[in-house]
C-alpha cells in the first residue's frame, strides 16, 4: 500500500502544525499542566469551531465534517508533536467513537453534533482499578429499574474524567463475565451519585480520574449486552490514533536531539560530528520512521484504503502500538542522553515528552500486551 498523503491532507497538516506552535508552545504546556482542568477553553473553542477538528472524523449527518481516520490520525500527530494540552483524546477518539460505534440512529443524531462543535466535552470510562485493558476487567455492574439504568462500581484512570460533561460507562450486567452481559451507558457528568476524583500521574499533560458510581442513573447506548464488538473496534481505533499521535512525539523529540548537536560545541567542533552521536542519531530515525510506517498502516486499515479492510485493524493496530511505544520511549531516552545534564533538568523541555512516552507506552496497554495480542490476532 501506499504511504503517501495527499495534497489535501499535506495541506491540513501544515495548518495544523502552525496552529499548534503557536497555541501549544512549551510555556503554554507548562502552565496548563498546573491547572485542575488542564486545558485552555479559548484554545478548545478555536480548535473545535475555527479548524473544525472536533467533528473531523464525525459524519456530515451527525454534524461533523465527514472525514476519516487517516485525517484524524493527521490531527492527533501533530497534537503529540506540540503536546497539546487539550480534552480532545477522550472527547473525539474515544467518547465519540464508541457512539458512532454502538449508539443507536436516534442516539447518534442526538449525542454527536455538539461532541462535534466542541460544546460538548465528553470521555470513555472503561478502565478499572485492576488495570486491565480487556473486557474481563470490568466489574462496574448496571441494574435495570423503571426509569432506566442504575450503575454501581469505580471506574479508574479515566481520561479528563473530572472535567467531561458527559460519560460513556462501559458496565456489566449482575453475575456476567468477559464479553457477555456488557453495555454501554452515557451518564452526565454531574449525576447524582457520581463522585470524581483526580488520579495524580507522572504525566501532567494527561488529566486522569477516579468515578465513583453509587446508583447512578444512566441511559443504555445501542443495545442491551451487545457493546464487546463494539468496544472491540472502539479500542483498536483509539489505539491507532494513540500511536499515531507517539510517533508526532518522537519526531518532535528527534528533531531536539538533533538541533542541540548541532548547537552544542565540545573539543573545537560540533557534537553531531562525533561517531558515537551519528550512530545515535541514525538509530533514532529508524526507529521513529519504522514507527511511523506502521501508524500511518493502521489509520488506511481503519479507513479500508488502499485495498486494506477493516478486517485487518485488530492486528495491525496492536503492531502499531507496539511500535510507537517503544520507538517513542527510546527516542525519548536518547533525546536526554544527547543533552547531557541539563536534559534531566526541569528547566530544559525533553522531560515534557519524556513523561508523556511514559505515559502513552502504558495507555491502552503497553508493548508486550499488544504483541500478544497481534500473534492472537493473526492466528485468528
Amino acid at each position: 500500500m501506499s504511504f503517501s498523503f495527499t495534497d489535501e491532507q499535506t495541506e491540513f497538516r501544515t495548518v495544523l502544525r502552525r496552529f499548534m506552535a503557536e497555541k501549544s508552545p512549551t510555556t503554554e504546556v507548562r502552565r496548563l499542566m498546573e491547572t485542575e482542568a488542564g486545558y485552555d477553553a479559548a484554545v478548545w473553542r478555536q480548535l473545535s469551531q475555527d479548524l473544525g477538528l472536533t467533528g473531523i472524523h464525525i459524519p456530515e449527518d451527525y454534524g461533523g465534517q465527514g472525514f476519516g481516520f487517516v485525517e484524524l490520525s493527521i490531527a492527533v500527530e501533530e497534537m503529540g508533536r506540540a503536546l497539546l494540552c487539550a480534552p480532545f483524546f477522550s472527547s473525539i477518539v474515544l467518547a465519540a467513537t464508541a457512539i458512532l460505534n454502538c449508539a443507536s440512529e436516534e442516539q447518534k443524531r442526538a449525542l454527536l453534533p455538539p461532541i462535534a462543535t466542541g460544546d460538548v466535552r465528553a470521555t470513555l470510562a472503561f478502565t478499572e482499578e485492576n488495570g486491565r485493558w480487556d473486557n474481563s476487567g470490568v466489574a462496574v455492574e448496571a441494574t435495570k429499574t423503571e426509569g432506566g439504568y442504575q450503575l454501581n462500581g469505580v471506574k479508574s484512570f479515566v481520561l479528563d474524567g473530572c472535567t467531561a460533561e458527559q460519560i460513556v460507562v462501559l458496565a456489566r450486567s449482575p453475575g456476567s463475565s468477559g464479553d457477555d452481559g456488557l453495555s454501554l451507558f452515557v451518564v452526565a457528568g454531574d449525576a447524582a451519585g457520581l463522585t470524581k476524583r483526580p488520579l495524580k500521574s507522572m504525566d501532567e499533560t494527561r488529566k486522569l480520574a477516579r468515578l465513583e458510581c453509587q446508583n447512578v442513573h444512566a441511559e443504555l447506548l445501542g443495545s442491551e449486552g451487545g457493546a464487546a464488538a463494539p468496544m472491540a473496534t472502539t479500542l483498536d481505533q483509539a489505539v491507532t490514533c494513540l500511536a499515531n499521535e507517539m510517533v508526532g512525539g518522537a519526531e518532535a523529540l528527534r528533531e531536539q536531539a538533533l538541533d542541540y548537536a548541532q548547537m552544542r560545541m565540545q573539543f573545537g567542533r560540533t557534537i553531531a560530528s562525533f561517531q558515537t552521536m551519528k550512530h545515535k542519531a541514525a538509530d533514532m530515525l529508524i526507529d521513529v520512521e519504522l514507527a511511523k510506517s506502521a501508524a500511518y498502516y493502521a489509520a488506511a486499515a481503519a479507513d479500508g484504503h488502499d485495498g486494506e479492510n477493516i478486517s485487518d485493524l485488530p492486528a495491525v493496530a496492536s503492531l502499531a502500538k507496539a511500535g510507537a511505544g517503544e520507538a517513542f520511549m527510546q527516542t525519548a531516552i536518547h533525546t536526554i542522553q544527547v543533552h547531557g545534564g541539563i536534559g534531566f533538568t526541569w528547566d530544559n523541555d525533553t522531560h515534557l515528552w519524556f513523561k508523556r512516552a511514559k505515559s502513552s507506552e502504558v495507555f491502552l496497554g503497553d508493548a508486550t500486551y499488544h504483541r500478544e495480542l497481534m500473534l492472537q490476532r493473526w492466528q485468528d
